[in-house]
């Protein structure tokens, strides 16, 4: 089934290479423009402005808080009746501390608030913190697609794996655009979105 979107597409395939191509020059813009650091840090309101950036030319539930129950590979995700109450506990939650700002990123991503989309607005999310709290980010580059799946898979009952996977592969090089253009390479293969290289887009691509 495909999403309804702003664009018209009704071809799957033709959907995820736009929103592919789309997202990632709104990602380019959003590191490159500095808004990024004017978005709330650790709550679902900056995560909500971050998903409403990436997405808000593709699809009208952009940055909304889902209405739908989803599912992953046999996993439920928050339902909706508890999902308003859930994101005020995450928002809450401390972020002071690695440890605690994965617990954090987990918890997020449990909840999934979004329709689509939810991964890659809440990796830059969780760099956001990360560049906050402790002066570092992820190299998602470093972070092997099968690891990473595997360790987030098993993260809701165990965290320790995703913990120590994405320690290995923090930087200090929070300003660095190569280490941003990549990590959304990375994070958009995550999902299966290979077909566009974040550094080729052209800066201020739009929709048309």
């Amino acid at each position: 089934m495909v999403l309804q979107n702003k664009l018209g597409i009704t071809d799957e395939v033709t959907l995820a290479r736009e929103e592919e191509r789309i997202s990632k020059s709104h990602a380019v813009r959003l590191f490159e423009s500095g808004l990024l650091d004017t978005f709330p840090v650790g709550t679902y309101a900056g995560l909500a402005k971050i998903h409403g950036y990436l997405f808000g030319d593709i699809y009208d539930f952009a940055g909304q808080m889902r209405t739908v129950n989803i599912a992953k590979h046999n996993f439920r995700f928050a339902p909706v009746l508890y999902l308003d109450a859930a994101l005020e506990h995450i928002s809450a939650m401390p972020q002071s501390t690695f440890d605690e700002i994965i617990e954090k990123y987990v918890e997020m991503n449990i909840a999934h608030p979004f329709r689509e989309g939810n991964g890659r607005a809440t990796r830059i999310w969780l760099d956001a913190i990360l560049k906050k709290e402790l002066g570092t980010v992820v190299d998602w580059s470093r972070v092997d697609k099968e690891d990473y799946l595997l360790a987030m898979e098993r993260s809701p009952v165990r965290d320790t794996e995703i913990k120590q996977l994405l320690k290995n592969a923090l930087t200090d090089r929070i300003r660095d655009r190569e280490i941003f253009m990549k990590g959304i390479d990375a994070s958009y293969h995550y999902e299966g979105y290979n077909v566009y290289k974040t550094e080729t887009l052209p800066r201020g691509d739009q929709t048309t």
